[in-house]
């Protein structure tokens, strides 16, 4: 594990489809609180999911952050190169009996409201998935932007798939062990994520791991009311001309118009927002739409 105590964001997106606006937004977000703070950022492909994964969306986010003026400090981790890291905590939580097989699917828990408490699958002749025990416990933290945000995992949330049934690995072990592994401090991410908080932070604690500072932004939305990641209007932001669409997340983001930096070189314009940035205005929730 990464024990460097100094500032560590980072930004990590699927590559199942192009970077959109609210991406770049998170993107933005989090290189900038994390080169105020004189710390490190770092780039993290999750890409665990090869049924939802475009072939060559990854490499063409890395090189799409690139000309939006924002780099890794440090070579990009890849999840699907992780495996056996996940494996080897995964045996751990079964050998203490901390995880448990199951073969409950989504239509066995339909009852249940989709919360797992006790199994009762019946097919045993398909792979099981593995599900880490949750108590009956309430998480509560404070987010930066969001305030103070609580969940009873027990009713809520249930038992937690840690590893899907097709063998894929749970995007809620992954993150956590990446997020140990390389010493993140800080987490500036979507307000969409902002109810799985309280599940990593349960499974930092199983794991003995430290919990990173929380910072969920505002999510962009279209006229509908809708994450525009998950809207027919979606469309990829222009690499090929970046400066418009980072003022325009500079301004989603709650910054000031007349403190944007003059210039067409997205490098330059970045490295001069730093100073102007004021991460107080930041909308505490998703009150924007696109325009």
């Amino acid at each position: 594990m990464n024990t460097i105590n100094t500032y560590r964001g980072r930004f990590a997106p699927s590559p199942s489809g192009p970077l959109h606006p609210g991406s770049l937004c998170a993107a933005m977000g989090s290189w900038l609180m994390a080169r105020q703070a004189g710390g490190q950022w770092l780039i993290r492909i999750e890409d665990i999911d090869p049924l939802r994964e475009i072939p060559g969306m990854a490499k063409n986010h890395i090189e799409t952050l690139k000309a939006f003026g924002m780099e890794s400090d440090e070579t990009v981790l890849w999840q699907s190169r992780r495996s056996d890291r996940y494996q080897e905590v995964l045996n751990n939580l079964l050998d203490t009996g901390l995880a448990f097989e199951c073969f409950c699917s989504r239509k066995d828990l339909l009852d249940h409201n989709g919360v797992h408490r006790f199994c009762i699958g019946k097919n045993a002749e398909k792979k099981p998935a593995i599900r880490l025990k949750i108590p009956d416990i309430t998480i509560a933290f404070n987010d930066q932007f969001q305030g103070n945000f609580s969940q009873v995992l027990g009713t809520d949330v249930g038992d937690m798939v840690i590893r899907r049934s097709d063998g894929f690995w749970a995007y809620q072990l992954a993150v956590v062990i990446d997020d140990a592994d390389q010493g993140i401090t800080h987490i500036v991410r979507g307000q969409d994520l902002l109810d799985s908080t309280p599940k990593q932070i349960y499974l930092q604690r199983v794991l003995r791991v430290a919990t990173p500072r929380y910072a969920h932004l505002p999510l962009v939305l279209d006229e509908a009311g809708h994450k525009l990641s998950k809207s027919l209007s979606s469309l990829p932001i222009d690499s090929g001309d970046p400066v418009p669409a980072l003022r325009w997340a500079w301004q989603h983001l709650g910054q000031n118009p007349a403190k944007w930096p003059h210039g067409q070189d997205p490098e330059r314009v970045m490295m001069k927002a730093v100073s102007q940035f004021e991460a107080a205005d930041i909308p505490s929730f998703s009150q924007m739409l696109t325009t």
